[in-house]
């Protein structure tokens, strides 16, 4: 049971404090996380349809 609860409640922290963990990364190394995640989404995406393709 654990093992379902833990993952849904850091996820759902993250999901809560997305704004606050983007600014942080924001002012360390002056790049959005928003381009990352939804890069490396796209990427996965692909991949995804790529296997089902072949």
């Amino acid at each position: 049971m654990l093992k379902f609860i833990i993952p849904a409640a850091i996820l759902f922290l993250i999901v809560l404090f997305w704004e606050k963990i983007n600014d942080k990364i924001y002012e360390k190394f002056k790049i959005k996380i928003n381009y990352i995640a939804t890069t490396i989404f796209i990427i996965f995406l692909i991949s995804i349809f790529a296997l089902l393709y072949f």
